[in-house]
């Protein structure tokens, strides 16, 4: 029996990427029209199993790859986390680390800037501690030497000590609180509503990642400044 041919390549609306293609013999594919040009592949050539096997291979090329970018145009990614989400999408493991290589060979895919603009965003949205901003560079799928590097970095960079992020933390915590937890805080002597102020507060920057002596300098920046903004002036 003689092997298939192509019959006629249909290009699939409404973009015009991927086709259908006819043959002579057994029911159509439907195929990236990239995979088809991959293989030189159109009307009246003919497609025995090899080439087959080919043109499906090439066409899951494509289809994880675009996947990829499509995931990496919303926003940009980890090397784990793209990896996450095309296998829940349903590619192969095999295929998606071939995928992510080339990727990162183009440049589009680098942890290392992925890390830099996280640990950027948050020291100017939401201030976290060395060893907080670390852990959740970690979930990301970041490994722990390239996090160590890229915060003390992004730190350097920017002149920004540890003390320097738990005040503005701090601050930050202050500035949500009512006039009574302020009161209480700004309190030059102890009391039950100062100590509790002053709990909330450390375990609110203990749960941020600071401790040691940037924690305590917060602590007294925040009692000074409270007592500033209670003081009711002459």
């Amino acid at each position: 029996m003689s092997e298939p041919t192509i019959t006629r390549v249909e290009p699939l609306r409404p973009r015009g990427l991927r086709a259908r293609v006819h043959l002579s013999r057994g029911e159509p594919l439907e195929v990236a029209l990239e995979a088809l040009e991959r293989l030189s592949l159109g009307a009246g050539d003919a497609l025995p199993s090899h080439r087959r096997h080919h043109l499906i291979n090439a066409d899951a090329d494509v289809r994880v790859r675009d996947a990829a970018l499509n995931l990496l145009s919303h926003r940009a990614r980890t090397r784990s986390e793209l990896r996450k989400k095309l296998l829940d999408r349903g590619h192969s493991g095999a295929r998606i680390e071939a995928c992510l290589r080339r990727l990162e060979d183009r440049g589009l895919l680098d942890d290392r800037a992925v890390a830099s603009a996280f640990v950027r965003d948050r020291l100017r949205f939401r201030p976290r501690g060395p060893r907080r901003l670390s852990a959740e560079l970690r979930a990301k799928g970041i490994s722990a030497d390239v996090a160590a590097d890229v915060i003390a970095d992004v730190l350097e960079e920017q002149e920004i000590s540890e003390t320097d992020l738990a005040v503005e933390a701090a601050r930050q915590w202050l500035s949500r609180q009512g006039s009574g937890v302020v009161r209480a805080m700004g309190r030059g002597t102890r009391s039950p509503e100062s100590e509790k102020a002053r709990r909330r507060l450390r375990g609110y920057l203990g749960r941020r990642g600071f401790g040691g002596e940037p924690l305590r300098e917060a602590m007294e920046a925040a009692r000074e400044a409270a007592g500033r903004d209670s003081d009711p002036g002459p």
